[in-house]
């Protein structure tokens, strides 16, 4: 039924649109232990499992918020005024602000729950920054076309605050082992500095993230 609460037809994630990613605001600079239950909590929410834009109403709520020690209360960089994570997150799309999340250690631990990267591409994240990743969560992430990306320097951490712009340079050349770029452009006015990423694609996910998610190039292969 289109008036279910729980069931929802799925349209395709768009393609990337092959270039660099400019700008993008952090919509959160998530502090310590950040688990798929943060980032997609069960319990209640689980009922929408089947919806993904209702689901998507729990994404990252659990996540610590470095800029305050509060969870599920970020600042809106257009707006500058704070709001819930998912509510901020679809502000940005809404607007076509691309948005990344930065991340601690074992960013995605626990469960390997798909809606822990669903739901962030589906409210328009574009990459996410971590000193290190659980491995099966940073599949899932490629797999829904999301960036996830390490810090060369893990102490890169502490220089992006998260009322800071990124941009992510280097896509078009993205291969196998070969680091991007990022652009940081400080919130307090300070000079922009670069530093870098590590990213883990093969050949084969790297058709997945240009194809917009592994379920489009699957289908565009038929």
């Amino acid at each position: 039924s289109p008036t279910s609460d729980r069931l929802q037809i799925l349209d395709p994630f768009a393609p990337w649109d092959g270039q660099d990613i400019q700008n993008a605001a952090v919509l959160i600079k998530a502090k310590g232990k950040c688990t798929t239950d943060h980032i997609s909590m069960a319990g209640p929410w689980l009922k929408y499992r089947g919806h993904l834009d209702n689901i998507s109403n729990n994404m990252l709520i659990g996540a610590v918020n470095s800029q305050n020690g509060e969870v599920n209360k970020v600042k809106n960089q257009e707006s500058g005024e704070f709001g819930t994570v998912p509510g901020v997150a679809r502000d940005y799309k809404k607007r076509g602000v691309s948005w990344v999340v930065i991340g601690d250690e074992n960013y995605g631990e626990g469960s390997s729950r798909e809606h822990a990267a669903l739901e962030p591409r589906h409210l328009g994240g574009r990459a996410i920054i971590t000193k290190s990743f659980a491995r099966i969560h940073e599949t899932n992430l490629k797999k829904q076309g999301i960036l996830p990306l390490t810090f060369a320097d893990p102490a890169d951490y502490d220089r992006i605050s998260g009322d800071d712009r990124i941009s992510i340079l280097g896509l078009t050349s993205l291969t196998p082992g070969k680091p991007l770029t990022i652009r940081v452009q400080p919130a307090n006015g300070k000079p922009a500095f670069e530093i870098k990423v590590n990213q883990t694609f093969n050949e084969g996910q790297i058709e997945w993230f240009k194809a917009g998610s592994a379920l489009n190039y699957m289908k565009s292969s038929l």
